[in-house]
């Protein structure tokens, strides 16, 4: 998304220009990261933008097999915003989730949402995990896959499923033709690998880690992988194991549906603003014959049905985007107006260069993680049933996903992330969670034996620390500083509630509650 890919630039473009050429051939010299890492020392450079001026900037090669002592280096991009206090406890590594988000700038705004006195006893890690951002290579198998205006998602007839299938089937064929020999090593072990490369070429003993959304996944796995290695461990909006990934795109569709009805009962509710009816039926009717129309005609050529989906679905990772899309929403409906979702669009649901980085990362990782169905006759059974339920997202969710039906490599087995060997481990989950539902929450805090889960109740945005609720900030603080977490005996260990809901932008709160919710929401990774 546009958004996301500004608010990156910075720290990206820096790292663009620093990170040392690596030739095809070259030897990584050992089997095992530690090897690797041992004799590379890392060379930090000031890369620091206008928000995060403290950031510096490495360059670390690692292998791209971890299993071949022959295997070619790639180059990983990371960032620092380096400790400051006398007290010292480690590298805090930091992930924004996706798979395919860049973590460079998310070490600036952890470093500077965190209380000062917290932050100050951390180097804050961030790190473009291989084939993302800054690191090299980066995966583009496809430039312009999202160009508008596309199909519309939903395969009312056989036409408009194949153009679908057609897409699906070329961006999977492009990724194995542009990238055969980079494919069997983009996972998520690969990249848990790579994060011990990190760790030992920082010196450190054992990390701190803090992830958001799939950077879950990817913190639960490197402890699977190095329990002794780990320190401290921090979840946000968490990604349930036992349903990578097929059957957890399934759970999200319902869940998104909800997110959106949630929407438009709030849209409903500031009528008086919008003018869309004060029923939600009403207002979903409205969305849906808006949806209808631009199927038919887009508006300027640029946002059609799938576009406009691109543009809403945004809002059910954070309200802090509904006052924006209801007055796109309103302007289109009421006054023919399709300026402001052309807007909305840009700002939201456009892909550009790093958007299409991002998707050649989350496919290539998704779908090489574990197995997907094959046949395409489940796939339309399986999202045909959601659709008659769960409308909203069901059909764009089924294509974005779609090119692993088709993926040119072999998939790995789901690894039981299940751990009695860590250190007390924090998690953070809010109950109306869309992308990550709350299920996943529960369950991985199940699997880590010791772990406490704090709930954000009612809440639904995705990625809930650092935006703004003090009582889950609390926590978080509290666990940094001295390692010590809530726990009650029950299933929940300490419980928040949300934060209010968004006004309207007519209103004078509505710039001043959201800046901090909007910093982190657009350093995120999409999907998950």
């Amino acid at each position: 998304m546009k958004k996301r890919a500004a608010a990156l630039c910075g720290a990206a473009a820096v790292m663009a220009g620093m990170i040392t050429s690596i030739p095809a051939d070259a030897s990584a010299g050992s089997a095992t990261a530690p090897r690797t890492t041992q004799t590379t020392k890392l060379t930090w450079k000031k890369c620091g933008t206008s928000d995060y001026p403290r950031l510096e900037c490495a360059s670390l090669p690692v292998p791209l097999d971890h299993s071949n002592p022959h295997s070619r280096l790639i180059a990983l991009a990371l960032s620092r915003v380096p400790h400051t206090a006398e007290t010292y406890q480690g590298p805090l590594l930091v992930n924004p989730g996706g798979p395919g988000g860049s973590g460079l700038t998310l070490a600036g705004f952890v470093a500077s949402s965190l209380p000062k006195q917290v932050a100050a006893q951390y180097d804050v890690i961030g790190f473009d995990p291989r084939g993302v951002g800054a690191s090299k290579p980066a995966l583009d198998c496809k430039p312009g896959q999202f160009n508008p205006a596309r199909p519309d998602t939903v395969p009312s007839t056989p036409a408009v499923e194949k153009a679908n299938l057609d897409r699906a089937k070329a961006f999977a064929q492009a990724c194995g033709t542009k990238y055969a020999s980079l494919l069997p090593y983009i996972d998520t072990v690969s990249a848990v690998r790579d994060m011990d490369s990190i760790r030992s070429a920082l010196g450190a003993e054992k990390i701190n880690y803090f992830g958001y959304s799939y950077g879950t996944y990817l913190g639960a796995m490197y402890a699977k992988l190095y329990p002794n290695r780990v320190r401290r461990l921090v979840l946000d909006s968490i990604v349930d194991p036992t349903g990578v990934w097929y059957d957890n795109n399934i759970q999200q569709d319902y869940a998104f549906d909800d997110r959106h009805q949630a929407f438009l009962a709030w849209v409903a509710k500031h009528n008086a603003t919008y003018r869309l009816g004060t029923d939600p039926a009403e207002v979903e009717a409205k969305w849906y014959a808006m949806r209808a129309a631009l199927a038919k005609k887009p508006a300027q050529k640029k946002v059609g049905a799938s576009e406009l989906e691109d543009t809403f679905i945004p809002g059910a990772y954070y309200d802090g985007y509904w006052p924006h899309l209801a007055e796109a929403f309103a302007a289109y409906v009421n006054d023919k107006d399709s300026d402001p979702l052309i807007k909305a669009y840009g700002n939201f649901g456009a892909a550009d260069a790093s958007g299409d980085n991002g998707y050649s990362v989350y496919t290539a990782v998704q779908c090489r993680d574990t197995s997907w169905p094959r046949d395409w006759n489940q796939w339309r059974n399986d999202n045909w049933a959601v659709y008659d339920k769960a409308p909203f997202m069901v059909w764009s969710n089924a294509w974005y996903n779609a090119p692993c039906a088709f993926w040119p490599t072999s998939s790995l087995q789901p690894m039981d992330i299940s751990n009695k060997a860590l250190p007390p481990t924090l998690l953070f989950q809010a109950t109306n969670d869309a992308a990550t539902p709350y299920e996943g929450g529960v369950t991985v805090h199940h699997l880590l034996r010791g772990s406490s889960l704090v709930v954000e109740q009612g809440g639904g945005n995705h990625g809930i620390t650092l935006s703004g609720n003090a009582c889950l900030d609390k926590y978080l603080a509290t666990y940094l500083t001295n390692g010590k977490v809530p726990h009650s005996g029950g299933e929940i260990d300490a419980m928040c509630e949300k934060l209010p809901d968004p006004k309207p932008l007519t209103t004078t709160k509505a710039a001043s509650t959201t800046s901090r919710g909007s910093a982190l929401h657009g350093l995120l990774g999409f999907r998950g």
